[in-house]
């Protein structure tokens, strides 16, 4: 059975179960990051080492926006400009501008 692609239909976007549980499984770890940084905060852990976790999850957050961005791009936006919807870019581009912030 083919897996079928990401599809952005009004707006909401049907994904594969194979992408949905990439992305659920990215949020799951970094929720379990968010949890030991609030243990650590509990401990009164050293400022530097609740920093570098801090740090991690927002590779994490980054990690899991590229994917994301990146399955878009790949699909809806594609699919919309195959349609001639070219206010799609225009979307695209104000999305990158908050996301690169």
């Amino acid at each position: 059975m083919e897996e079928k692609s990401a599809c952005c239909v009004g707006r909401k976007t049907v994904r594969s179960e194979k992408q949905y549980k990439s992305l659920k499984n990215r949020l799951n770890r970094i929720e379990g990051q968010i949890r030991g940084i609030q243990n650590m905060l509990d401990e009164e852990a050293y400022c530097p080492d609740i920093l570098i976790q801090v740090s991690a999850v927002n590779s994490a957050l980054n990690s899991f926006s590229k994917e994301l961005l990146s399955e878009h791009i790949r699909h809806c936006v594609l699919h919309d400009i195959k349609d001639g919807k070219e206010e799609t870019v225009e979307e695209l581009t104000e999305v990158i501008r908050k996301v690169m912030k």
